[in-house]
């Protein structure tokens, strides 16, 4: 991976993924007590960063018959979408927990839809069978160049948009978005990965030095970032340019949610939604932080549940 490869997937973006607007509250500022600018990713096509990081990968095929993706619905709805566009079928391996909105979007880009249990199945070893027994090309959500390429063009978009001092702040989950983001930035922003509690593996692996894995992978609100473990390609990439993991609560999440669309009248996930509750509610930050808002795809009752009660 180098700047190189994802100056090369942000041309081949250029005309297709939004530029999305780096946004700014004073009011979510005096919460936070420093300077917060939020990059809107939720508005990108699909409802997440996750479309660039799809057509950058399928762009780049040459001669497939299709493809297949794994994933809780943002990276599932970026493929699916992506390969409609260029014509190819696609096939989505989804957690059978995933918020329908998510699994009903993806169905709607025309992509056939495969469910699994995420506490008893394997979906690489799902979706390594299919991709064998189909002849697709297997496009991984994270630990795949064209994928982390095509999300470092968020980075390229914020260095071009803020001209100040700030660290970044990521939503991470298995690391493409973060380690294309950090590359993207490296020597002008620090990056930061942002999880929810319980479900820390970026940060701790960062603390040991090693990769190491979630004990469970259900049980948080935000769906849209739990993965097993740091991904092999990311890992490296995370460990030489970011700085320790944050995490936040659920319900943190939840408030950042609130947040968002009332002062910056945009909709958020729980798990697209962490790096902006980092940005509000944690202390060991410098005076400007760009919180990445990754994602917008919220089930309506969720979303309303949160508004009931921070509302």
């Amino acid at each position: 991976m180098n700047i190189e490869m994802i100056r090369a997937a942000a041309l081949r973006l250029e005309g297709h993924a939004r530029v999305t607007p780096l946004l700014n509250a004073p009011l979510l500022d005096r919460i936070a007590g420093r300077r917060v600018m939020v990059k809107a990713e939720c508005l990108q096509w699909t409802g997440s960063f996750k479309y660039r990081g799809g057509w950058a990968a399928v762009s780049a095929l040459r001669g497939a018959a299709g493809v297949l993706a794994f994933s809780s619905g943002n990276h599932a709805q970026g493929v699916a979408l992506a390969a409609a566009q260029h014509g190819l079928p696609a096939v989505i391996v989804m957690p059978s927990d995933a918020p329908s909105v998510k699994i009903d979007n993806t169905r709607a880009y025309g992509a056939e839809v495969v469910l699994y249990d995420r506490a008893r199945e394997d979906r690489d070893a799902i979706g390594a069978a299919l991709a064998a027994e189909r002849g697709l090309v297997l496009v991984r959500p994270y630990d795949e160049p064209e994928v982390i390429a095509g999300q470092g063009s968020v980075g390229l978009e914020i260095a071009a948009q803020f001209g100040g001092a700030a660290e970044v702040l990521t939503c991470c989950g298995g690391g493409g978005l973060t380690s294309g983001v950090a590359l993207a930035c490296e020597g002008r922003f620090r990056v930061r990965t942002v999880e929810p509690t319980g479900f820390d593996d970026v940060a701790r692996s960062l603390a040991l030095g090693e990769r190491v894995r979630n004990a469970t992978l259900s049980g948080s609100i935000c769906d849209a970032i739990v993965t097993p473990t740091p991904g092999e390609i990311t890992f490296p990439i995370m460990q030489r340019l970011c700085g320790p993991g944050l995490v936040v609560s659920d319900d943190e999440a939840l408030r950042a949610m609130v947040l968002a669309f009332q002062h910056l009248r945009i909709v958020l996930e729980p798990g697209g939604a962490v790096a902006l509750a980092a940005a509000l509610f944690r202390d060991d930050l410098p005076e400007t932080v760009i919180a990445v808002a990754s994602g917008g795809n919220v089930d309506p009752a969720v979303f309303a549940a949160a508004m009931a009660r921070f509302g």
